[in-house]
């Protein structure tokens, strides 16, 4: 493998350059006209336009992407996260163009992402999963009918979801008629389905998932889990590991449950379970997501391995370079993800970062997409960086990250740095105990 042609943009872009610099291997990459004084447009071997800025007119653009792909001759296509990462006919097609995906196979993305037929899948498995439908409500009625018994509050879900996106918490039945339409409206906009679902709303719980790994040969690790509660509109703003809350029993329980899920699907390169865990730590299985995740640095900090690098040596073939007895891990580390935005509204702050400084030393990471004097498009997600802490202790990273907050400079824009600043002397978060609902019900008391 000679040549990888990311088709992403920003800090992920930028993440995976760096691995294939150490490798030896050439990168391609792709940017859309607001993405071309980026700093990964210059970090790469090569890197062309593949047009305006809006995504369906960039980054969604399979036929450009892959035409730039094979006049390149790339070896393989690494795609990030979001964009084309779970998209299973880009994953084929490039397949039959004879480029590598560095993913799992397209049938995996495809039964994955679908939130209905994963759920069935890992039931049969015999993994734990959330009480709710066992197909797609097709009407208001039947969406009323069950969550009457199982109970209110219900999450409607889209089943092709996915980013917080198309899930509405339905407090009794006036909600959840009133919800319904637009729910499916949204699906519909968003993921080409209007297929929607009903779960139970686990009250007070913990998001946390587990780092899987699979090769060609049918092994299979994890890689210990991350704890993801820290949210705001159901995604991700801090994440940490190890997760402060877990048993050390339902830990191992957890990790057992996600190799059982990984290996009922074959699957292959890297991966997640998800799961959501009550007050009690019964935890159910929530989703899988079939690519590198955001937030994948913290796991890497802990066990001093390259996920990147993983992905590839799986892509190209080779056994996973550790067995799991030969998988350990050490400290604490924890990310911060930087984000454009009014820390108060947590509404996007586009615009030109005119200083982007911040406190270079031991446990401190910053993978970053950004520089002084590059701009914040509207039209992409506004973080701006993933500020990774780590320390020898759970204290140890929290006392880093206060530092390292109290040193970073970002003029031209809102940034939500203040939001972290105050995390960290909040006597609940600097405990560890905090739910999903942690970030609402702050604001909330805060009105």
């Amino acid at each position: 493998m000679k040549k990888i042609l990311i088709a992403n943009r920003g800090e992920i872009a930028s993440r995976i350059i760096r691995t294939c610099k150490e490798l030896g291997i050439e990168t391609v990459a792709v940017y859309s006209d607001a993405d071309e004084q980026m700093p990964y447009v210059k970090e790469a071997t090569t890197a062309y336009r593949i047009g305006e800025p809006p995504v369906n007119k960039s980054y969604l653009k399979v036929d450009t992407i892959l035409e730039i792909a094979k006049n390149e001759k790339v070896d393989a296509i690494h795609p990030g996260y979001g964009f084309l990462s779970e998209n299973a006919k880009f994953a084929l097609d490039a397949k039959e163009a004879g480029i590598v995906f560095i993913g799992p196979n397209p049938e995996t993305i495809e039964l994955m992402g679908d939130k209905i037929a994963s759920r069935t899948t890992m039931s049969k498995a015999g993994v734990p999963v959330v009480p709710g439908s066992e197909a797609g409500v097709s009407t208001l009625e039947d969406a009323i009918n069950l969550a009457n018994s199982i109970g209110y509050p219900v999450m409607l879900k889209a089943s092709g979801g996915g980013g917080g996106i198309g899930m509405i918490r339905c407090e009794n039945e006036q909600a959840l008629a009133k919800s319904y339409e637009s729910t499916k409206a949204r699906a519909k906009a968003y993921f080409g389905t209007d297929e929607v679902f009903v779960e139970k709303c686990i009250e007070n719980a913990r998001h946390v998932e587990i780092q899987i790994f699979g090769d060609g040969f049918g092994n299979i690790v994890h890689l210990f889990e991350r704890d993801c509660s820290i949210q705001r509109r159901h995604q991700k703003v801090v994440e940490e590991t190890p997760s402060p809350f877990l048993s050390d029993e339902t830990r191992n329980k957890m990790y057992e449950t996600a190799i059982k899920a990984a290996e009922a699907v074959h699957y292959v390169n890297a991966g997640t379970i998800e799961f959501i865990v009550d007050e009690k730590e019964n935890f159910y299985f929530l989703e899988m997501n079939t690519r590198l995740q955001v937030e994948h640095p913290i796991t890497e900090e802990i066990t001093g391995l390259d996920l990147v690098k993983w992905q590839i040596l799986v892509a190209r073939g080779e056994k996973l370079p550790l067995l799991q007895s030969e998988i350990s891990r050490s400290g604490h580390a924890i990310e911060f993800r930087l984000y454009a935005e009014d820390p108060k509204t947590f509404l996007p702050s586009p615009g030109r970062i005119e200083t982007f400084e911040w406190k270079k030393g031991k446990g401190i990471r910053v993978d970053n997409g950004f520089a002084s004097g590059t701009v914040v498009s509207p039209f992409y997600d506004p973080m701006i960086a993933k500020c990774i802490l780590f320390g020898e202790s759970r204290q140890e990273a929290l006392q880093v990250a206060r530092e390292f907050f109290e040193e970073l400079n970002v003029t031209g824009i809102k940034t939500n740095a203040p939001l972290f600043k105050d995390l960290l002397e909040e006597e609940e978060f600097v405990k560890g105990n905090y739910t999903t609902a942690y970030l609402s019900n702050r604001a909330a008391v805060k009105k």
